[in-house]
């Protein structure tokens, strides 16, 4: 099987809703669309208070090139506009969208149908293709949430020549990713077809790990004798899903340090925007809604939700069967690159991918040791760095050292912290020196 060679570790699975199937939510009576919900520019608002809109209908346009389009997913009266609190607790410009009992009646009739022909499909030219994934404000669906029409547009004299598709879902508990694959494979699969035809290659691939035996074989049945696209099993192995990892896995290419994945001549995609462009350009659908994953050992109704964005989490988490009584901690994401929420008491938006509720004695800080200098951090990064010093450098505030001991190339994606026997906090330290690397870096820039 396929996988990248350098690092990497091997956390328990725990996909307990690996069986379910795709739960649809009911349309909520209230959303609050956050304009800042994808990596780049804050989306601006055109909407005032009292504007009635449709469901489907643009709240937010795109702040820049690197940004994305708010669409509402439900029909209503705009009732404040007014920064409110994201579940990290910071403050983000949002409209909150009400429905009366007409408009809640109303968005019950299938909204989205067929919009263009095949013939017209057919026609389209890449330029056309990308222009309606960016106008549907399609993000990366993976979690980065990094603006979908970007990654399509690479930088003047870079080309890629494959597509990789990532259907990794490597992160334990999460199965959002599965879900869909096995809920929507030939729609998942024309968009695929979709996105190469905007990224101008003949070849695609689709990385899917081995513990998803049935979503493999289903996708190889549906491509039948389409031999442009490729499903490879890859081994079960975090962070399989990195960009970096997948491609080298796949293809054999290294993506340089400090480059993109097209400087490896790959685009990257995530099986879920897959079927958000199959969705914009079929259907007209802009990305109103998307599938999460809320899970946890002690879940009463754990589950893969097909989730309206701007929905509140305490509401989608009520429909699981609440918070349970043990929890110690509340994560958005996976437990190694999820971050902990300080409230749920806010919208889901287009990058939440899953609600992980995990116990108390699952989630509290064991005592943190000193260093027995094992090197085991060294051994489990994929990347090849050095963990055990850039978290010392770093709870010493030495930046220059930080940054020349290559912190800007680290994923984040907590294998150093899981591999330590002595509890080390080895990626919070790395955080806040990739954080403040990436200040001076940008301050740098600035003067020049």
């Amino acid at each position: 099987m396929f996988t990248f060679r350098k690092g990497g570790v091997h956390p328990p699975e725990n996909k307990i809703t690996a069986s379910g199937k795709i739960i649809a939510v009911e349309l909520p009576r209230e959303v609050t669309m956050a304009m800042s919900q994808h990596i780049g520019a804050p989306a601006m608002c055109i909407v005032k208070k009292g504007d009635h809109v449709e469901r489907g209908d643009m709240v937010g346009k795109a702040g820049g090139f690197v940004s994305a389009n708010v669409f509402t997913p439900i029909s209503g009266t705009v009732v404040k506009v007014d920064k409110t609190k994201n579940a990290y607790g910071m403050p983000v410009d949002s409209v909150t969208i009400a429905a009366s009992d007409e408009d809640h009646a109303s968005d019950m009739e299938e909204r989205f149908g067929q919009s263009r022909t095949r013939g017209e499909i057919d026609t389209l030219s890449a330029e056309e293709i990308i222009n309606i994934i960016g106008d549907a404000g399609i993000v990366g669906l993976g979690g980065a949430a990094f603006p979908t029409r970007v990654k399509l547009t690479p930088p003047p004299g870079k080309h890629a020549d494959i597509l990789v598709i990532n259907g990794a879902e490597c992160e334990p508990f999460l199965t959002n990713d599965h879900a869909l694959m096995l809920a929507r494979p030939d729609e998942l699969l024309e968009g695929v077809r979709l996105l190469m035809r905007g990224a101008d290659v003949e070849k695609a691939v689709i990385g899917i790990e081995s513990n998803k035996r049935d979503a493999i074989d289903l996708l190889r049945t549906r491509l039948d004798s389409d031999e442009s696209i490729k499903v490879e099993a890859l081994k079960v192995k975090y962070p399989q899903g990195g960009e970096k990892q997948l491609i080298k896995a796949l293809t054999g290419r290294e993506v340089p340090a400090g480059g993109l994945p097209v400087d490896a001549g790959a685009i990257v995609q995530n099986v879920a925007t897959a079927y958000a462009v199959y969705e914009a350009v079929y259907l007209g659908k802009p990305l109103i809604d998307r599938v999460v994953t809320v899970t946890g050992p002690s879940v009463t109704a754990p589950g893969n939700y097909l989730v309206p964005i701007g929905m509140r989490m305490s509401d989608l988490v009520d429909l699981a069967g609440g918070v349970p009584a043990d929890t110690g901690k509340v994560i958005l994401g996976g437990p190694m690159m999820g971050r902990t929420a300080v409230s749920l008491d806010c919208p889901a938006t287009k990058g939440t991918s899953a609600i992980l509720m995990l116990p108390e004695s699952q989630s509290s800080r064991r005592t943190v040791q000193p260093c027995i200098r094992c090197a085991g951090c060294v051994a489990a990064c994929p990347i090849g760095l050095e963990p055990y010093r850039l978290g010392l450098l770093s709870a010493q505030s030495r930046w220059d050292m930080v940054e020349a001991s290559g912190v800007m190339n680290c994923l984040e994606c907590g294998c150093c912290s899981f591999s330590c026997p002595s509890s080390r906090p080895l990626l919070d330290y790395i955080r806040l020196g990739k954080s403040t690397v990436g200040g001076m870096i940008r301050a740098r820039s600035a003067k020049k």
